[in-house]
């Protein structure tokens, strides 16, 4: 069975090595990622990823196609990617002190025309923040394009004081469920 991964994300790729899993494509979905008016976290999270597999479903019709979204949100309000400097020390502002979730969206769809997906969901409380520990984490620039404004499995693990969940959610894939949703559509993994 051929894998396609509509994501170019390498963490997810790296994450699926780790369960001996390797994309035969990877093909990115490439769609608008603003969350809809009055759009919750989770149910954003579950939407894209599935608006994502549904899409590079359409263009590898023999495929299994996997797809995921990653959404860190405070309360009801959804974070933004990180893209400049602004925007990271304004998520670094709003999650300084504070608990925070992050959702994963994974979708399958299979040559079937066969559809799983869910959300998994991870608690994080982050330390209080200090400007000077902000200015240390931008100098670094692995902030870029992550959701949130962090990236866990780097320098931004050091303000992490306490984590309930799937580690392998907050980087973007969480391994044991994806695992099983990819034995349960027939792809052979042990």
């Amino acid at each position: 069975m051929k894998l396609v991964l509509a994501s170019a994300s390498p963490r997810r790729r790296d994450l699926l090595a780790r369960i001996g899993v390797v994309p035969d494509a990877i093909d990115p979905a490439d769609l608008d990622e603003e969350p809809l008016k009055g759009e919750l976290p989770r149910p954003h999270a579950q939407r894209l990823a599935e608006e994502k597999a549904a899409a590079v479903a359409a263009r590898h019709p023999d495929a299994l196609v996997l797809a995921a979204d990653t959404v860190v949100a405070v309360g009801r309000r959804i974070l933004p990617k990180a893209e400049d400097e602004a925007t990271l020390r304004a998520c670094m502002k709003l999650l300084s002190g504070r608990r925070h979730r992050v959702m994963t969206g994974v979708a399958l769809v299979g040559p079937d025309g066969r559809k799983q997906s869910r959300v998994v969901e991870t608690m994080i409380a982050m330390k209080r923040l200090s400007e000077a520990e902000v200015d240390y984490y931008a100098a670094h620039g692995e902030w870029k394009g992550k959701a949130g404004g962090y990236a866990l499995q780097g320098y931004g693990e050091v303000y992490v004081r306490h984590i309930a969940g799937s580690y392998s959610n907050v980087v973007g894939l969480p391994l044991a469920e994806t695992r099983h949703m990819l034995k349960a559509a027939g792809f052979p993994i042990a």
